[in-house]
């Protein structure tokens, strides 16, 4: 059964035309649809983030500024990023301090820390919301192909 987020990502479509035949079309002659044009601007930092999402929203933003990958829109995802961040981060100092396993006081039965789990969870929700601004090893490629604002913006063959 393939749901949303099976199979391959889809290429950007900055590089589906710089792969292309003709002006306009991918490689196999489709035309290429023009992606939206957003706002670029990066959004502002909800209040509501504790210090670790902060710090952590602080030290990504600027890069993703840099590379004019922030749209206000993008707040949401930002923060959800930032908070799992967090999460990681607090559940991993737990597990330093108590350990892998914790005893069960009545029983005196070593177990699995708890804190572990919340911390592979909320490191997989961080991997997969870090891809998406392209904070990862794997995702960065993509971001070689994200159009660059400027008057042969239509040409793909203008930068070369």
């Amino acid at each position: 059964m393939g749901g949303r987020g099976s199979g391959r990502i889809p290429a950007p479509a900055g590089l589906k035309l710089l792969k292309g035949t003709s002006p306009g079309r991918d490689s196999g002659g489709r035309k290429v649809p023009t992606p939206p044009k957003f706002d670029r601007a990066t959004p502002d930092a909800p209040d509501w983030l504790d210090d670790e999402a902060r710090a952590e929203w602080d030290r990504v933003t600027p890069g993703l500024e840099r590379l004019d990958l922030l749209k206000p829109e993008d707040r949401g995802v930002l923060s959800a990023y930032c908070e799992s961040w967090s999460t990681y981060v607090t559940a991993v100092k737990q597990v330093r301090a108590e350990g892998i396993t914790v005893v069960t006081p009545k029983s005196g039965v070593a177990h699995k820390n708890p804190a572990l789990a919340v911390a592979e969870t909320a490191r997989m929700h961080m991997l997969r919301l870090a891809a998406e601004f392209g904070l990862t090893p794997s995702a960065e490629p993509r971001l070689a192909s994200l159009p660059v604002d400027s008057d042969d913006a239509d040409d793909p063959f203008a930068a070369g």
